[in-house]
């Protein structure tokens, strides 16, 4: 495992690792654990913000933590059953998604489908999940030039991930089809149906 801890002011650590799949476990570990001097710990692409308590626990000692999470096995907020995302394939880039993947609409359908996801880091906008787990095959760089606004139930994809839209937005990702499922409720608790570590998978209508 590539790993690199770096000081992020006097109460944090940025934590850069060198796949996705690496970030999870080690923020899993670290949740299980529940000691109270790790007062945040926030996920991204392949890196992971360790806030904590200095009162309570030194910089050094934080980095001992995190030496003990390195072999974490990938269990915790990641399992249990996903949620399930009804989508309608009717975006506005699917056929141009097939052409580039040299596939056919029904076989862009099936890959994107056929996948398990899990929800890497939120961000961009409320409730919007960055998914991995995509196939190779789709994928493909955002668009050259981004949308003015993008429905909202968009389900599209950019580079390694997959997400959907919860409102309507501007954005560069691939449209592949729009689902209804609401994905951020503000009254609802919690307001984002999506959090890191949610489990994924996309249903055809």
């Amino acid at each position: 495992m590539s790993r690199t801890v770096l000081r992020y002011g006097d109460r944090a650590v940025l934590v850069e690792l060198g796949a996705p799949a690496e970030v999870l476990p080690i923020r899993d570990w670290l949740v299980r654990q529940g000691n109270p001097a790790v007062l945040t710990v926030t996920p991204a692409a392949r890196t992971l913000l360790v806030e904590f308590d200095p009162a309570l626990l030194s910089e050094a000692g934080l980095r001992e933590l995190l030496d003990a999470a390195a072999d974490a096995p990938a269990t915790g907020a990641t399992a249990g059953e996903p949620v399930r995302l009804p989508v309608r394939y009717d975006g506005a880039d699917l056929d141009a998604v097939a052409e580039a993947a040299g596939l056919s609409r029904d076989a862009v359908v099936a890959l994107h489908s056929g996948a398990d996801y899990t929800v890497q880091f939120c961000g961009f906008s409320p409730g919007f999940g960055y998914l991995t787990g995509l196939p190779e095959r789709l994928r493909l760089p955002r668009l050259a030039s981004p949308r003015a606004s993008v429905p909202a139930g968009s389900v599209a994809i950019a580079g390694e991930f997959t997400g959907v839209y919860p409102r309507p937005s501007p954005g560069g990702w691939r449209l592949l089809g729009t689902t209804d499922a609401p994905l951020f409720t503000l009254d609802a608790d919690p307001p984002a149906r999506l959090a890191p570590g949610t489990r994924v998978r996309f249903v055809p209508r």
